[in-house]
């Protein structure tokens, strides 16, 4: 499975500390990994755009564009799984990646061999999605198309982030059920991932800015207060 997962891909490392991507860098080379390296924002979204990686690991403090900047732009037009670098445990900054659409976190300092498994993990999503035969997801005129991630409303495109994606998904997938923060981490974040359950509240305010009418009074995603969160079933909508 390890070596499923490495072959072929391809990481961009974004760091203005130079040890630091050097050290990632070679950590990951060493798993088999091929590694790009930027040391500021501008060559970060350069690199993102002309080389398409499989995932970008990507430091806050960079000069020319911060991180934030970096994620926010690259989400308008990439999904490749983004797991940010951060120079200390500040939630704010933690939560300020995911609301623009990371994907995981790591908090400086961090072992090398945490960051890879973390990448491998993040990568292990991709694939099993890229395995997956396909099939129609509907639900009124929301529909999601699993064969090819697509997923439209009322004809019209809507773009989401990779892991806005999985969880729409996992939701279309069980109409009806009332599921706990905590099973929505563990299922569509996977057990590897070290955030706390307001993750799944920022991530259901933006899917709801993007497939609701009126965000406020949401229509597909309920929330079962004290419990968890629901997709409406398609014969009640």
């Amino acid at each position: 499975m390890s070596g499923e997962v490495v072959r072929g891909r391809k990481v961009l490392v974004v760091d203005d500390e130079k040890p630091i991507a050097e050290i990632l860098r070679y950590n990951l080379e060493l798993e088999g990994f091929t590694v790009l390296l930027a040391y500021d924002g501008e060559e970060a979204l350069r690199l993102a755009q002309a080389e398409r990686p499989d995932l970008l690991l990507l430091d806050i403090m960079l000069p020319k564009k911060d991180g934030f900047a970096v994620c926010r732009e690259l989400r308008r037009t990439e999904n490749m799984p983004v797991i940010m670098l951060t120079a200390k445990d500040n939630e704010l900054d933690k939560v300020l990646g995911l609301e623009l659409g990371a994907d995981d976190y790591v908090t400086k300092p961090f072992s090398a061999r945490e960051v890879v498994a973390r990448v491998k993990a993040q990568l292990r999503r991709v694939q099993s999605k890229e395995r997956d035969a396909g099939e129609r997801l509907i639900c009124h005129e929301l529909v999601v198309d699993t064969g090819c991630m697509e997923v439209t409303k009322g004809g019209q495109p809507v773009e989401l982030t990779y892991r806005e994606y999985l969880l729409l998904v996992y939701l279309l997938r069980h109409p009806g059920f009332v599921i706990s923060r905590e099973k929505l981490l563990a299922d569509v974040w996977g057990y590897d991932f070290y955030g706390d359950e307001r993750t799944i509240d920022v991530t259901i305010r933006r899917l709801r800015e993007k497939i609701e009418l009126d965000p406020s009074q949401p229509y597909y995603i309920q929330t079962k207060r004290g419990a968890g969160y629901y997709f409406r079933r398609a014969r009640d909508v």
